[in-house]
């Protein structure tokens, strides 16, 4: 069995991380990083090249309208769900099919699944670079409060990617993993408090004898980092539309320089009382620049973020309800995710739960280590771990008077089946429909719903005679499959969670081709770039070459070299790979030859003796013939 890798697929930066031995290792990228930046960019409009990471995060205030971020936000929703989000980037979402978020760039749509891929593509990209092999199989985290519709996205987007997602995992899950695994000895009952750069999860987990059992999770899919950055970002355009009348968030590129400016005040005022925010010519005011500069304190940070760190507040005190533990019992609190470095959501934390949290785990690793981990479990090289995860919310049933009625509970333990009869409400009803929701709220209505079937052709009956069997499966990765059974005629009708996430199988697999034909294009242009690269360097040398021997080579090699050197130059120009490969064999013959001449002429010895060109002119030796006149040196031998 190869490798399966674990993969943080976060809002603003992805992690992946594999099991080397017996320890999760962190895999750096291309550039050397240990996270990635999650961040899309397509140039020309969306016909050119597309970066991914870093180089897209640094090219996004020149293209803000074609740099996508923070598209996790997106996955898995509807765009009714959307409304706020869409207010916050610059960058266009449309009503796509089946009403749900799609990005224009160009004249295409893209689904959130498929930029998501795009990220899974550059994590599966830097972990077959490290492991020298093909990589298939991956473990995914999703924040513990995604719905059914969410996770279904998430693993659509790896389907797309080429990756068989073994198992979709919650992240404050993977990351008391990352922190328990060499504690499964001591019995412990830890919280896992994981405020992310869009969401929030609070998860509370007994260890014990190699057993992580979550007892309750809770959160909030839109709260993180970038709501901590958008309270900076409000405070900053206010100032400025006080001072000058316009608003800053209604142009794209002073809202992406407005961004950057308010994620780098909040990083810096984690660790210092205040920081200047200075932003140069920001925006021509009646043809004049204007230039923003404000000094952003800790304390109006504080302030400005109080409810933001109120609100995560909430869920913790709910988790704690629902696990039947008070916050005394718990013996560890561990943080995770960037926005836990500021000081004073620490300083919260430390006083809801009555103890200092522990900096055992790296905030921005755990939870990716956490998913290796789980990739190890599965292949076998991980042993003696037993993760028993939770659903976050109910699931079941719109019943008579639309009711919801619910079949499995929230922070039930995973993998899940129930199984319940139902019968019809009229007379001679010919049909049921099943309308499957999510949530905690009494009214269908009031619920999120994941998807709707008929079950058809029941024998007319008077009302409450038909017995129909409805069972909610929940697999491991927190994905519900439903059945409805007529135990009267046998007749069963399934359904697979897939209409809340838009994109149907058939969609999916075109995606995925086509996200393979992308990859194609982009290791053709890496290697064209390569060949481009290595044109360069056969010019400079080439030239520096002819420079110093030029005299000693006779004008036949010497105008042949020259030729080639300037049909490799017409190649390189034209960046051509078969052009540019061509150029390089026809350069390489003519030096050959003309290497053989430099040889002769620097030794004195003929072709027939068998003499090959010398690669070092200066070396031991020059000037003595080639053949059998050599001299026999005295040597010593040391011992």
């Amino acid at each position: 069995m190869g490798k399966i890798i674990g993969i943080d697929l976060g809002t603003t930066n992805s992690c992946v991380a594999v099991m080397e031995g017996n320890e999760p290792v962190v895999i750096p990228n291309s550039e050397g990083a240990r996270t990635t930046p999650s961040v899309v960019a397509f140039m020309d409009n969306g016909n050119g090249e597309r970066k991914v990471g870093a180089p897209a995060k640094r090219q996004a205030i020149t293209n803000p309208k074609h740099t996508i971020s923070s598209i996790k936000r997106f996955m898995g929703k509807r765009y009714s769900e959307v409304t706020n989000e869409i207010k916050n980037v610059a960058y266009d979402v449309e009503n796509g099919p089946n009403g749900t978020p799609r990005v224009k760039i160009g004249d295409r749509q893209y689904t959130p699944q498929e930029l998501s891929a795009l990220i899974l593509q550059k994590m599966k990209q830097t972990a077959e670079d490290y492991l020298g092999q093909t990589v298939t199989e991956a473990v995914i985290t999703v924040p513990a409060y995604f719905n059914d519709a969410e996770r279904q996205a998430t693993k659509e987007a790896g389907a797309i990617a080429g990756l068989d997602v073994k198992r979709i995992i919650n992240e404050p899950t993977a990351a008391a993993l990352a922190y328990g695994l060499d504690k499964t000895n001591h019995d412990q009952k830890i919280a896992v408090f994981d405020l992310g750069g869009g969401t929030f999860d609070i998860s509370i987990l007994e260890l014990g004898d190699g057993v992580f059992e979550v007892k309750s999770t809770d959160g909030d899919t839109h709260l993180g980092g970038d709501d901590f950055d958008q309270v900076i970002i409000n405070w900053l355009a206010d100032e400025f539309k006080k001072d000058e009348g316009i608003d800053l968030r209604q142009d794209p590129m002073a809202l992406q320089r407005l961004k950057e400016a308010a994620e780098k005040a909040k990083v810096e005022l984690s660790s210092s009382n205040s920081t200047e925010i200075n932003l140069p010519y920001i925006m021509p005011v009646n043809g004049i620049p204007k230039h923003l500069v404000r000094t952003l304190s800790r304390a109006k940070f504080e302030q400005l973020a109080d409810s933001l760190i109120q609100r995560s507040l909430e869920p913790c005190r709910r988790a704690l309800k629902n696990s039947g533990l008070s916050a005394s019992q718990i013996d560890e609190v561990i943080l995770v995710g960037g926005s836990t470095r500021i000081p004073k959501v620490q300083e919260e934390v430390e006083k809801l739960f009555g103890k200092k949290p522990s900096k055992a785990v790296n905030p921005d690793e755990a939870v990716a280590i956490g998913a290796a981990i789980q990739g190890g479990v599965l292949t076998g090289e991980v042993k003696d771990v037993l993760l028993l995860d939770v659903i976050p919310l109910s699931l079941g049933i719109e019943t008579m008077g639309g009711v919801f009625t619910k079949m499995v509970d929230a922070n039930t333990t995973i993998p899940s089946k129930k199984v319940e009869t139902y019968s019809t409400a009229s007379d001679n009803q010919p049909s049921v429909e099943i309308n499957i929701l999510q949530g905690e709220r009494p009214m269908a209505a009031q619920n999120r719903q994941l998807g709707r079937f008929i079950l058809s052709d029941i024998p007319p009956a008077p009302r409450g005679v038909p017995q129909i069997e409805v069972t909610f499966d929940v697999d491991a990765n927190g994905i519900l499959h439903v059945t409805a059974k007529d135990k009267g005629t046998g007749k069963e009708q399934k359904i697979r969670i897939e209409a809340s996430s838009g994109l149907t199988e058939t969609e999916i697999n075109r995606m995925r081709e086509e996200a393979k034909a992308n990859e194609a294009a982009d290791k053709a242009e890496r290697e064209k770039i390569e060949k481009v690269n290595a044109a360069d360097s056969m010019i400079f040398q080439t030239e520096k070459q002819l420079k110093e021997y030029g005299d000693k080579l006779s004008e036949g090699n010497k105008s042949g070299i020259e030729a080639a050197l300037t049909t490799l130059r017409t190649a390189h120009a034209s960046r051509d790979a078969a052009a540019i490969d061509s150029a390089l064999e026809g350069l390489n013959a003519a030096w050959a030859t003309a290497s053989q001449e430099m040889y002769n002429a620097t030794n004195g010895a003929n072709p027939a003796d068998g003499a090959g060109f010398a690669g070092n002119a200066d070396g031991a030796g020059q000037g003595q013939p080639a053949g059998d006149n050599v001299s026999d040196v005295p040597y010593e031998e040391v011992k």
